[in-house]
């Protein structure tokens, strides 16, 4: 299975401190607050926080990375995700690494913070487009790829919502009632295929078949991947759901 993103650059892996470093300068841009390191983790306004994931591939443009809502409760305020990013260097690798987290998974957890539609979509629990029974923020769709259709598979998930095809697939496998990340990773370059769903971090094989068999396009003599975010609230959805997902963070 292919790595979430590319890779140039082969040597040590960056110290947690530096990594920690750049996600918290990159946070501070994005919500214009300040955030630092301090520890092991990088610290951010009121209960909000960063910790580094355990590293389970060895690989330096490899981020592993734990929001948590509430530094406080960390066992039910922790959305996980991962990314990898690609460079010349381990700096512009794992730059390239957070700034892809960002865009996706990041965008849909400041939404969650901001709630005013400004870094991500919402979806009501009863809008087609979204995920049935839960009120859902859609994170960014990023892509990338080689030659002139690059970005098929981009524009095909910002054309074709994902969340109603694999919501039979996941609903069962939720082990808590509220702030569920789903990570969605998919696409094709040569003779290899990507299509990968990941829950919370793990790999969930039933929605990553479904995903695998969606028309998503695989363009011939090229290379096109996209990525994207779904972050579930809570299962009443609604303005309920906002409420609740929004009460996590106190």
């Amino acid at each position: 299975m292919m790595n979430d993103g590319r890779t140039g650059a082969m040597d040590e892996r960056l110290p947690d401190e530096v990594v920690l470093g750049m996600i918290a300068r990159r946070l501070s841009e994005a919500m214009d607050q300040p955030w630092h390191v301090t520890g092991d983790l990088a610290k951010g306004p009121g209960s909000l926080a960063v910790v580094l994931g355990e590293d389970h591939t060895g690989h330096p443009g490899h981020v592993d990375i734990d929001f948590v809502l509430n530094v406080d409760r960390p066992g039910n305020t922790t959305i996980s995700d991962c990314a990898t990013g690609y460079g010349t260097t381990p700096e512009e690798t794992v730059e390239r690494a957070i700034e892809i987290w960002l865009g996706t998974t990041g965008s849909a957890l400041l939404e969650l913070l901001a709630q005013d539609g400004s870094f991500a979509g919402h979806y009501a629990a009863d809008d087609p487009d979204g995920f049935p029974g839960w009120h859902m923020i859609h994170g960014g769709i990023t892509g990338w790829g080689i030659g002139d259709d690059f970005q098929a598979v981009q524009r095909w998930a910002a054309d074709n919502p994902l969340a109603p095809h694999l919501a039979p697939a996941l609903r069962s496998s939720f082990d808590r009632d509220h702030l569920i990340g789903v990570k969605a990773f998919f696409g094709s370059g040569g003779d290899s295929e990507t299509a990968e769903i990941r829950v919370d971090g793990i790999h969930h094989e039933a929605a990553s078949e479904v995903l695998a068999g969606l028309p998503w396009p695989r363009p011939a003599g090229g290379m096109s991947y996209a990525r994207t975010f779904l972050l579930l609230v809570h299962n009443e959805g609604g303005d309920e759901g906002r409420e609740r997902g929004r009460d996590e963070t106190a």
